[in-house]
């Protein structure tokens, strides 16, 4: 299990910056975990959640998560990597980039790392500019590259 780094307030988050925090768990993408991503957001394209057609059909040799599965799983992985203090809550303030290199095949294990890239005082708080990297056990290229921006607030 990874242990988080744990911060304290304004100037423990700002001694963060350009560290890297490390790698979370691998989780296991089960094709259970796709098909209810697919009813959850209403993408059902069959390169998903048609595995037979998939693994003929398909120039990944089976079904694949998608991509927007990946990201989401950001609340999972964070926590994994830092955990806060100092503060009384703290809110996903959305994305600056995010791109899909490489796929993630169902049956796979994914994992995340994280660099804090920028941290900015804001009214009540802090902004934290972060880059997520995640990557697929055994992969050559990352699954996913996010910059994401997070807020805590004291």
């Amino acid at each position: 299990m990874s242990t988080p780094i744990t911060v304290d307030g304004v100037e423990g988050v700002k001694s963060l910056v350009g560290k890297d925090l490390g790698t979370s768990d691998w989780i296991e993408i089960t094709q259970e975990k796709v098909d209810l991503f697919a009813d959850a957001t209403g993408d059902h394209q069959w390169i998903h959640v048609d595995p037979e057609r998939a693994k003929k059909e398909s120039p990944f040799g089976g079904p694949i998560a998608h991509g927007y599965l990946t990201l989401s799983l950001t609340p999972l992985f964070l926590p994994q990597l830092m955990n806060f203090t100092g503060f009384s809550m703290g809110v996903n303030y959305g994305t600056e980039k995010v791109r899909f290199p490489s796929p993630v095949p169902v049956g796979s294990k994914l994992r995340a790392g994280a660099v804090i890239d920028e941290v900015t005082e804001i009214k009540g708080g802090v902004q934290m500019q972060c880059t997520l990297t995640f990557e697929v056990e055994g992969g050559s290229k990352p699954a996913c590259v996010a910059t994401i921006v997070v807020r805590q607030y004291v």
